[in-house]
């Protein structure tokens, strides 16, 4: 299983809200539902679309979207940072992605069912 799910906090120009977020280490990248993303951040139009497959065999959606947001843990006042892909008919409110774990250090233990992530960190460097 490659999948787990936890609550975060995104936060966008245009508000906050508490979601379960699927930590997908299968994804390459990080999705949210338009719904969602329209509430919380003006969205940017992708320079051309892009073409996702799906775990259906032969299945595409098109993204022509993207969102940049913010995302805490329930436990941490950490903030992490990401562009986010926007999918119309997305199965899930949240989607974290392999290279937003990737860039974040955010790591899956699969054996506990758990996120880990330093929860310590707020040094940022350019």
């Amino acid at each position: 299983m490659s999948l787990i799910s936890k609550p975060v906090i995104l936060a966008g120009s245009k508000g906050r809200k508490e979601v379960n977020a699927l930590f997908d280490s299968g994804a390459s990248y990080s999705c949210i539902c338009y719904a969602l993303a329209k509430q919380l951040e003006q969205l940017t139009e992708l320079s051309e679309p892009m073409e996702f497959e799906t775990a259906e065999k032969d299945s595409i959606v098109v993204a022509k979207y993207r969102v940049t947001l913010d995302f805490f843990f329930t436990d941490t006042p950490r903030r992490f940072t990401d562009e986010i892909v926007v999918i119309g008919d997305l199965s899930e409110e949240l989607i974290i992605g392999a290279t937003t774990m990737q860039k974040w250090k955010i790591r899956l233990d699969f054996d506990r069912e758990e996120v880990l992530y330093d929860k310590k960190m707020h040094r940022l460097r350019i």
